[in-house]
């Protein structure tokens, strides 16, 4: 493993664990030319997949990447990391074990906005904006049918907080 910081090509590990869904290994690293201390994921890769893209193309399966999108979907979202790297792991072991090598965009797609409508709504919206193309407000508000009534009578029932600084009366 080359050192992220000079390129030295003779790290050490210092430290090993598996990481907290038992799905990977965690690495601590130094390098004896620098000093240099970083952290290593392994992980094991059951197949080699292809993602092949609507305009044809075809590219190798990039876990970061799907990992990356995920977390612009939610940004600044009240999600525990666990439950992302959850989310990113059973999607990927779900592509790999599918039996086939080549995959389309569209069922990864598919599989992050089923993923992403159990997680968070605010998220999911997110994804299924950039994913499906909105161009109109009509596109939005024919998603969020489909999410149900979550914010009908049971919120209309919540009383208003006080402004704050305001003071409650007796």
């Amino acid at each position: 493993m080359r050192c992220p910081y000079c390129g030295g090509s003779d790290t050490q590990v210092k430290d090993s664990r598996p990481s907290e869904d038992g799905a990977a290994i965690r690495r601590r690293r130094v390098c004896p030319d620098c000093a240099g201390r970083f952290t290593t994921f392994e992980r094991v890769q059951l197949r080699e997949l292809v993602v092949l893209k609507r305009s044809g193309k075809r590219v190798p399966f990039d876990r970061d990447k799907l990992q990356r999108s995920i977390d612009v979907a939610l940004r600044k979202r009240p999600v525990e990391p666990e439950r992302i790297e959850r989310l990113v792991s059973g999607i990927t072991r779900q592509l790999e074990s599918g039996g086939e090598a080549e995959i389309t965009s569209e069922s990864i797609g598919e599989l992050v906005m089923e993923g992403l409508k159990g997680l968070d709504d605010v998220a999911y919206v997110r994804f299924a904006s950039v994913y499906k193309n909105f161009r109109e407000a009509k596109d939005f508000e024919d998603l969020l049918g489909t999410l149900g009534d979550a914010a009908g009578p049971a919120a209309e029932a919540v009383p208003a907080r006080p402004r704050r600084g305001a003071r409650a009366r007796p």
